[in-house]
């Protein structure tokens, strides 16, 4: 099939176009020279096969006038304007499509308070919403709309734990912005039990705005994918400190190169994390007690990270995430 989906979710989209199919990813300069939103085109810090192909507006328009577009995936509301302005077709009529949701409810400041956070696409019966959690769609009032839910795939980085820094690792994007909802305000708290190197997107301001000792908590901003695994690696121990979030593919991938994990208790993380793999509590205090004992204890470290990678191959591997979503894909387009 010739699928239309946006880059969002580098990660996610990373996975999803390692199957059979023809990805076509909207490009559009912005006018500084940088990338729109509208269009981000092929992403610079993973990489992605031939398959995946930048096309503009004016591309998409002339291959949807000739039949040349089978699906489209939404992941957004502003993907249902794009479509109609740049192809001239209604998403779930005209053009089949999904409407991928990637968030938990209620980050979007729009979305209402939750438990009773109603979807956007609640309304529409002739476009599936695809959760990637089980809690998700739990929490989400999906109303009429038909529901799923594809459980995120992992293209495996190997297993390459060392453990040989005494160190906890955190991988976090724009926690200056995001505060609380990714935990920011509990890296004090973990720098008292472990030093801790924090990896993402966005992390200038950090040490100013939690008074975060910089000798405690080193920063590392958005290092390219393959070079944040080698880092990780090195580590003696994943944290996971975010209260409200979806399920956080960095935890999967951490999973997957073999480390242990401690994390907070909430979201989908009690169903991705089994308790041979490290430690989950909504007690920090908890949290910060499993941090010191795994840096102290290299050998029940190495035994929970391998039984992370077997949980996290077993649930969240690439075959099944691309199984799952060619059959969602052949249903839509039937």
């Amino acid at each position: 099939m010739k699928v239309l989906v946006w880059h969002v979710h580098g990660s996610w989209t990373t996975a999803f176009v390692q199957g059979t199919h023809e990805y076509l990813i909207p490009v559009v300069d912005g006018p500084d020279g940088t990338r729109s939103p509208d269009g981000l085109g092929r992403a610079r810090t993973w990489a992605w096969p031939a398959s995946a192909r930048e096309v503009t507006p004016e591309q998409l328009r002339s291959l949807s006038d000739a039949g040349g577009i089978d699906l489209v995936i939404l992941q957004r509301t502003r993907d249902l304007e794009l479509v109609r302005e740049w192809l001239g077709r209604e998403p779930g009529r005209d053009l089949p499509a999904v409407f991928l949701e990637h968030n938990a409810p209620g980050l979007e400041p729009d979305d209402g308070p939750v438990p009773h956070t109603r979807h956007p696409m609640s309304e529409r019966t002739d476009i599936p919403i695809a959760h990637v959690t089980h809690f998700n769609r739990l929490f989400y009032d999906n109303g009429r709309a038909p529901t799923t839910v594809i459980e995120h795939g992992i293209v495996d980085p190997g297993e390459r734990w060392t453990g040989e820094l005494s160190r906890a690792a955190v991988v976090v994007n724009e926690p200056v912005r995001r505060g609380r909802t990714v935990g920011a305000d509990l890296l004090s708290g973990l720098a008292q039990a472990a030093p801790v190197d924090v990896f993402g997107m966005g992390l200038t301001g950090l040490h100013e705005r939690y008074g975060l000792d910089p000798d405690r908590v080193a920063l590392f901003d958005d290092p390219p994918q393959a070079a944040m695994h080698t880092e990780l690696a090195r580590r003696r121990v994943y944290v996971h400190p975010v209260r409200w979030t979806s399920l956080g593919l960095a935890l999967l991938e951490a999973m997957h190169l073999g480390m242990p994990v401690v994390a907070l208790a909430t979201t989908e993380v009690v169903e991705a994390v089994p308790a041979e793999a490290g430690v989950i509590s909504t007690r920090p205090e908890q949290l910060w007690t499993a941090v010191r004992e795994f840096l102290h204890d290299e050998d029940a470290a190495r035994l929970a990270g391998k039984a992370a990678r077997a949980a996290a191959l077993e649930r969240y591997g690439l075959d099944r995430f691309l199984r799952d979503w060619d059959a969602l894909l052949l249903e839509v387009t039937r």
